[in-house]
């Protein structure tokens, strides 16, 4: 459980707010240190928090209000061979954290370069798509506490790429928006508010300032920023957060399905299988009695997270580590 927890809703001592595991701690389980790196996920359209690849807690509104403490230099890349199997998953078989160039630690890589690479090329995945997707990951805070645990967040292509509309930005145009205001502006000495885009038919986030971060706050980030929760979220695939394990997969020479292990790609075939399902609806059935569509409601608050159920805040604070 978390430390506030155990000692009773006691303040945290000043020395102990930024704690890592030191030697000692390490020593004394046994060599493991236990830890998992924390993560939003936006499977399936609906914030949920991720502690050790199983899913803690999750929100029923539309948009989350963060601070960005830290982000990875480049967009990267991941590819898995084979198709999703809910009784084995597995991690990626190759992966890039610059987008050049596979990781030395992949145990399957595709090629010396991702731009040679065969699975970066049109129609080696589903469709016409790329075998090989396109990902940013982020590290962030609650904008409610930016005291709290430090989480990954892997934005898919969808989120990351594209012009806005309005004032409906991806990730990119929302950054450069941000850089040419007098003055610029700089992610994290904000709050900002990540939105699903209703009208996507996989999940997809667009972004908006929100506020200025007090002064106070803005320190605080600084230090999330330098934590080693912070560094691991920017370089860690998901399957590394959550901790599977790659198992090495040798291809003898037939080319990968290129279908999906996880979420970290499967929003970009959810489109894919929404057009299948719209073209198996159009073919002559027996009719069938279909349930009413949930309508959801706009939150009447500006609040990004709801006192009750929704605060993400307490929840994250009560997530336990084993």
């Amino acid at each position: 459980m978390s430390n506030l927890a155990i000692f009773g809703g006691v303040a945290v001592p000043a020395f102990a707010r930024n704690n890592e595991l030191s030697e000692t701690a390490k020593a004394l389980m046994g060599g493991s240190t236990g830890v998992s790196t924390k993560r939003i996920s936006i499977k399936g359209g609906v914030f949920r928090l991720v502690a050790g690849g199983k899913e803690v807690a999750s929100i029923d509104e539309r948009h989350l209000d963060v601070i960005v403490v830290k982000a990875a230099p480049k967009v990267s890349r991941v590819f898995y061979a084979k198709s999703y199997d809910a009784e084995a998953i597995s991690g990626p078989d190759c992966w890039s954290n610059d987008g050049e160039k596979p990781d030395a630690t992949a145990g399957n890589k595709q090629s010396v370069t991702c731009m040679a690479c065969p699975q970066n090329v049109a129609g080696s995945g589903q469709g016409n798509s790329r075998a090989c997707r396109y990902q940013q990951r982020l590290a962030v805070v609650l904008a409610n506490n930016p005291n709290g645990d430090v989480l990954q967040l892997t934005l898919p292509a969808t989120s990351v790429f594209g012009k806005e509309e309005g004032d409906k930005r991806p990730l990119q145009a929302f950054v450069r928006y941000l850089a040419v205001q007098n003055p610029p502006i700089n992610p994290e000495q904000i709050v900002t508010r990540m939105k699903f885009d209703t009208k996507a038919e996989s999940p997809k986030l667009l972004f908006t300032p929100m506020r200025w971060l007090e002064e106070d706050e803005y320190a605080v980030v600084k230090t999330q920023a330098e934590s080693e929760d912070a560094k691991r979220a920017v370089v860690m695939t998901v399957a590394q957060s959550d901790s599977v394990k790659s198992a090495p997969l040798k291809l003898e020479g037939a080319r990968p399905m290129g279908t999906l292990m996880n979420e970290e790609h499967a929003a970009a075939y959810e489109p894919i299988a929404a057009k299948a399902a719209k073209a198996a609806k159009a073919k002559p059935v027996e009719p069938e009695a279909e349930a009413e569509p949930e309508v959801r409601k706009t939150p009447s608050k500006s609040n990004a997270v709801p006192a009750a159920k929704g605060d993400l805040a307490s929840i994250v604070s009560d997530w336990d580590d084993e």
